[in-house]
């Protein structure tokens, strides 16, 4: 059962006047203002997932800085969820500096079947993964529900790229001492925090932690696979596409092809996932 953690979805009105949403915020303008950059509706994704073979997909909308289009972009990811229940899972987005606006959404959210609070994307949205004075109210919702919480990370070092960000491993460790019981999932390998468990005191602190492979191809070598497990174990990696970035089928024969073996592989590819999942779904269970 393949399963990706890692996808966006945008409602049809902005697949199709992109350059009226680049006017409207500057952070959708500097991934999206090239037209080759691809967006997605959730038709789109459905159609993704049937050519690949995925049975389900972790999506979420963008990370705007307008509360009114996180909002309404929210509402879409849950109207999808909702046309294709047991296919789609929608992750609540947040604008944390939008206070108790921000509370109230996700609560709005959690009520609706999120399963989660994600993707932060705190370099875009203006505020840091580590101030946990304005993180503290949402992630006490995060606590009731019990939802997960999936964040950008960024790697302190190589090529620069659109939406790099600067979510540092400092950044997430600031955040998970202050929420240790919390369920975290570290987009991109986790910006190399994987490498940082050697150290007792980071194992001890990253316990809760997944990592998914969002967007791997452009960032790693194959080996990336087989050096995480080997320091975290294969059962806390998620395949993750980051779809519309790119395509599940290449990111799936990518991860076939890194040396994994057959049990390593199903984990990777569906059973960590399936596990976090069934928490929220019962038919995933058993």
């Amino acid at each position: 059962m393949l399963i990706d953690f890692h996808t966006h979805i945008f409602p049809p009105d902005v697949c199709a006047q992109r350059e009226r949403y680049c006017e409207r915020d500057p952070w959708f303008r500097t991934l999206y203002a090239n037209p080759r950059a691809h967006m997605a509706s959730a038709e789109d994704l459905i159609a993704e997932m049937d050519t690949a073979g995925v049975a389900a997909s972790v999506t979420f909308a963008f990370s705007w800085t307008d509360p009114g289009l996180i909002e309404a972009s929210n509402s879409y990811v849950i109207d999808a969820m909702r046309r294709y229940p047991g296919r789609l899972y929608g992750m609540a987005v947040i604008q944390p500096l939008a206070g108790k606006r921000a509370v109230s959404e996700l609560e709005r959210c959690a009520e609706a079947g999120m399963i989660g609070l994600g993707e932060l994307m705190p370099h875009g949205q203006g505020y840091s993964l580590s101030d946990i004075h304005l993180l503290s109210p949402l992630l006490e919702v995060v606590r009731h529900y019990q939802m997960l919480v999936l964040s950008h990370c960024s790697e302190p070092v190589g090529h620069a790229y659109p939406g790099k960000g600067n979510v540092s491993v400092q950044d997430v460790i600031t955040f998970l001492t202050a929420f240790p019981d919390v369920r975290f999932i570290a987009a991109h390998w986790g910006g190399g925090l994987p490498f940082y468990t050697l150290m007792p005191e980071i194992q001890s602190i990253a316990s809760h932690v997944w990592y998914d492979t969002a967007a791997t191809p452009f960032l790693y070598r194959p080996e990336i696979f087989s050096a995480v497990a080997q320091l975290v174990g294969a059962d806390r990696i998620l395949f993750g596409s980051d779809y519309g970035l790119l395509r599940q089928k290449r990111v799936i024969k990518h991860i076939q092809q890194t040396g994994l073996n057959t049990a390593e592989l199903d984990m990777v590819l569906g059973n960590n996932a399936r596990s976090l999942l069934s928490l929220y779904d019962p038919a995933l269970r058993g």
